[in-house]
């Protein structure tokens, strides 16, 4: 198995009923499915759903597909501080194939198709990430950078934190949210791109899935976990309720009502979580010069993963190195703070909402 052809030759993409068409931003993507998957997403996706019309990308899912004989997969190297094996790569001489190890879902990456296939009923999630994926590409061909950031804007102003991860982005933006003039624009993955006026943020169409300990200290929250598992959580030292994974799905608009998501945003704030849970130093926000903080640059960087295709059809490698000054550019009119001293959501929230004041 050498192409695209090769691997095209072993999925049926016929008697596919539905598509959906999204757009964020300036992207219109649409999506090829069954009637399930289809299901899935018009719930997860209702915010981006749009109408019929031209595209930048087609993608389709294939529900229980499998290639005949899988490939010599590759690991590809995981980021510092991330353990055990996650995705698997092997290219193609026109295209790449990644597997995700855990899950058993594979994707064709190429610019003749773009197809995920496997138990994709069983992970939406994992095909909802491949979707967004498409979305970022095509804004890095298109000159912008890809950031580890959540977001919220009111419109006027836009807020992205960063911070390594499990460093409590997720709950810090979503305090944010509590302030009512805001709206959520992304949790993970957020485009930035210097324009004449200003600079621009692009969210993802992807709600949050967020640990138990966001939860547990955000009574809007509350209905996420049933009673007994509150109670389980509680008892646990709070260190090992820090470190613990375990994802739950927060629909925005069921949370926080309609018209509290917008995916674009002029971006005016980046704030880098830099605190500790150890420190016993009040918190502060600091103005902080990335020029001079790689350490706080490295936090907001994110490598563009095994997907990732150039405009000349060249694929990420996993040793490629990010480019700094590529963000420096993105990134000059914004105003960096950093955030440092013992970890308080509260004097976050509180700075927030002199921002949106």
């Amino acid at each position: 198995m050498r192409s695209v052809a090769d691997v095209l030759a072993q999925l049926n993409r016929n008697g596919l009923p539905e598509t959906l068409y999204l757009e964020t931003g300036p992207v219109r993507l649409a999506v090829r499915c069954g009637a399930p998957m289809a299901a899935e997403l018009r719930h997860h996706l209702k915010e981006a759903l749009a109408e019929a019309g031209p595209v930048a990308a087609t993608i389709d899912v294939l529900e229980g597909q499998s290639l005949s004989a899988p490939p010599e997969w590759i690991d590809w190297a995981r980021e510092p501080g991330k353990t055990g094996r996650k995705d698997a790569y092997v290219d193609l001489d026109d295209g790449r194939l990644v597997h995700k190890i855990r899950t058993g879902m594979t994707f064709l990456q190429s610019s003749e198709a773009l197809i995920a296939f496997g138990p994709c009923l069983a992970y939406p999630n994992q095909v909802i990430n491949f979707i967004n994926t498409q979305i970022l590409n095509i804004c890095k061909r298109n000159g912008w950078e890809i950031c580890h950031a959540a977001a919220v804007t009111d419109g006027h102003k836009g807020l992205a934190i960063a911070g390594l991860s499990g460093g409590g982005k997720s709950t810090a933006i979503l305090r944010m949210m509590d302030l009512e003039p805001t709206r959520f624009v992304t949790n993970d993955r957020l485009m930035v791109r210097a324009a004449p006026n200003d600079t621009e943020g692009l969210g993802i169409p992807k709600n949050p899935r967020i640990n138990p300990g966001t939860i547990l200290h955000n009574p809007r929250l509350a209905t996420l976990l049933s009673e007994k598992r509150k109670e389980e959580l509680l008892q646990m030292p709070p260190e090992d309720l820090w470190q613990l994974e375990e994802k739950h799905d927060l629909f925005i608009s069921e949370v926080y009502g309609p018209d509290r998501i917008s995916f674009s945003a002029p971006l005016t704030e980046f704030w880098v979580l830099n605190w500790s849970r150890t420190s016993t130093e009040p918190t502060r926000l600091l103005d902080a010069d990335l020029t001079q903080r790689p350490d706080l640059l490295g936090a907001i960087m994110k490598s563009a993963g095994p997907f990732y295709q150039d405009a000349s059809g060249v694929f990420l490698r996993d040793d490629d190195p990010l480019e700094p000054d590529a963000y420096l550019r993105q990134l000059k009119s914004i105003r960096i703070r950093e955030v440092t001293g013992a970890i308080n959501f509260d004097a976050l929230a509180a700075a927030g909402k002199d921002l949106f004041a």
